[in-house]
């Protein structure tokens, strides 16, 4: 979906495709996304979305529940806010080995990485990311500076995070969840069925929507699409497969690695199985109002690693410059490169 935009004019139209059938059957953002000049372009191939991991045998360990309700207040249970994320991070953080050195953290952060800052920027209530309809920078607005703001202090006011946040990408996050380092992450629903059987947190690990912020649950889903080039000699034969493919969608769910779809009817099928956990937990969020896309521009790419990146990890090194003043930064840079 980041590059539908810079591919938008060489793409056949496959409007024919759309039909209603196939519509009722689409995750709204996933029908949005796929409307260029009025054609649609792309047929979804699967979708995905981060969501919030947890270690079932810490949140089920009575021991654990007492205490936590003697620090809290109230009873220890699967964060459905940001405020209850931040409590159950800070309860979890800890020198389980009496070494002096915290080896479990709460949660992490992942400096290398833009992605759930942008969608801490939706649950926060913004109705754009980064770039409004008319590509006006408003990364300096209220949800964005509430979003970074409540992002950086799980690093720098709670401690809640490792150390080397701006060199934590997706790999290295979900390798300190699967050795059993981290309490809780966030991380895309393809992660729930790659947990090896040798990881500690094998069999032990829940799965639910991201916290809520001010505005509700949301993400930034990361789609992918079949496209037609509009240069095919066979574009009959290419629209007979893309049509097959999406309403045969539900096969991709066990003939592939990541075991991702795109139809609600394929994840209807699977949902309250054994194993595929993971998809009530998407469905929640692809549905939710606030789930948003990228802006559509060409050069989205370009923008997320020379402004959004960089944003990011200056929020997360921690000091002391206002957050207000870093998003005022990134708008100028935007504003530049509009130009």
């Amino acid at each position: 979906v980041v590059w539908m935009p810079a591919f938008a004019d060489f793409a056949e139209p496959i409007d024919d495709l759309f039909t209603d059938e196939v519509k009722s059957d689409m995750f709204p953002f996933l029908l949005k996304d796929t409307q260029y000049n009025g054609h649609y372009i792309g047929m979804p191939a699967w979708a995905n979305t981060e969501l919030l991991y947890y270690r079932k045998d810490l949140f089920e360990d009575e021991k654990e529940k007492a205490d936590f309700k003697a620090k809290f207040g109230y009873d220890l249970s699967v964060p459905t806010t940001w405020q209850q994320y931040i409590d159950t991070a800070q309860f979890f953080t800890r020198d389980t080995d009496g070494d002096g050195a915290i080896d479990l953290y709460g949660t992490d952060v992942k400096g290398v990485y833009p992605e759930e800052w942008e969608a801490f920027v939706f649950q926060a209530g913004s109705p754009y990311l980064v770039l409004d309809d008319n590509g006006n920078p408003v990364v300096d607005d209220q949800y964005h500076v509430k979003a970074l703001q409540t992002y950086a202090d799980l690093h720098c006011k709670y401690n809640v995070t490792p150390k080397n946040v701006n060199e934590i990408d997706w790999n290295a996050s979900q390798q300190m969840f699967q050795d059993g380092k981290l309490a809780m992450e966030l991380f895309w629903a393809h992660g729930y069925r790659m947990i090896p059987k040798e990881s500690p947190v094998y069999g032990k690990t829940g799965i639910a929507p991201m916290p809520a912020g001010d505005g509700g649950i949301a993400g930034v889903p990361g789609p992918w699409y079949n496209i037609i080039p509009s240069t095919s000699k066979k574009i009959d034969l290419a629209k007979e497969f893309v049509a097959y493919a999406f309403k045969n969608n539900v096969v991709a769910i066990e003939n592939s690695p990541l075991a991702l779809v795109a139809s609600i009817s394929a994840m209807n099928a699977y949902k309250d199985k054994p194993g595929y956990e993971y998809l009530n937990a998407m469905m929640e969020t692809l549905n939710s109002p606030l789930t948003g896309s990228r802006p559509r521009v060409s050069n989205w790419q370009e923008i997320t690693d020379e402004v959004l990146t960089p944003l990011v990890q200056k929020a997360l090194t921690c000091d002391g410059t206002p957050i207000e003043d870093l998003v005022k930064e990134a708008k100028s840079q935007l504003e530049e490169m509009k130009k």
